[in-house]
């Protein structure tokens, strides 16, 4: 059962992944380290995120990740994420990855694949300028419409004749829904992938994982009793903690920080 984090009263839960061997703290991006916006370029993690991230990232047998859907490029420039930096990331739901000392793993692409997205794109772009406040982001597997700045009832109509287009012309590629979003991807690779490759790279004897959207519950389910799910906002989960807010998660965080630090010194 899922209940409220406060910062208020000791957490057993909390206190146990602090004292972890090996941490990994895996964090969706928008609406998780960011408030979601309108514009979601303009995306970035809130000064109180970033502060947790570098000291968690600072202490011994200590990694933290972004996990996103964003891809890789994107999810660099939004997280403001420079060659040297400690943070690991999963982009586009799992299927690219950035390593600390290494840089971008490789993703292959088939040609095909390449040429069907750019087909899509073509067609999608002219497509949804009939609808005012959708937008259409060019992703590296697949395209993103997001629809926040829109109002709902253009963002149904919106997505519904994407949905015509797709189911003609790529209905093997994975569909994702989540706020005001709406996704395709020429790969099946989910945000459970993407838990599964950073704890078998990093070692992890617990994991950390939080975020708000329906896509994150891939990686909330694959979670074990060592591991720790925390919900951002209301929706269904598997979480075993919620939060309210991106400012909630920045102070779990500096909690986790501090009791983890204060444990090795």
């Amino acid at each position: 059962m899922t209940r409220h984090w406060t910062s208020d009263a000791r957490d057993a839960a909390v206190t146990g992944i602090a004292r972890t061997p090996v941490l990994l703290i895996a964090l969706d991006f928008d609406g998780t380290a960011s408030p979601l916006v309108p514009d979601p370029m303009s995306a970035r993690a809130l000064p109180e995120v970033a502060d947790a991230v570098e000291r968690l990232a600072a202490l011994p047998d200590t990694f933290v990740a972004y996990v996103s859907g964003r891809s890789l490029v994107h999810l660099r420039e939004i997280a403001e994420h420079s060659d040297d930096s400690p943070v690991l990331l999963a982009g586009s739901h799992g299927a690219q990855y950035w390593f600390p000392g290494e840089g971008e793993a490789d993703a292959e692409e088939q040609a095909q694949e390449r040429e069907l997205r750019e087909s899509l794109f073509d067609e999608l772009e002219p497509l949804l300028s009939d609808y005012p406040g959708v937008e259409l982001e060019r992703k590296t597997f697949g395209v993103g419409i997001h629809g926040r700045p829109a109002d709902p009832d253009v963002e149904r109509a919106a997505f519904a004749a994407v949905d015509d287009v797709m189911a003609r012309r790529a209905a093997l590629w994975r569909r994702r829904t989540g706020d005001r979003i709406l996704e395709f991807s020429s790969r099946a690779e989910g945000k459970d992938a993407a838990i599964a490759a950073l704890r078998a790279r990093t070692g992890a004897t617990a994991i950390l994982f939080a975020g708000d959207d329906v896509t994150d519950e891939d990686a909330m389910r694959v979670l074990t009793n060592d591991d720790l799910g925390v919900r951002v906002g209301r929706g269904e989960t598997a979480a075993t903690l919620r939060v309210d807010t991106p400012q909630e998660v920045a102070r779990l965080l500096g909690v986790i920080a501090t009791e983890r630090g204060s444990g090795r010194e």
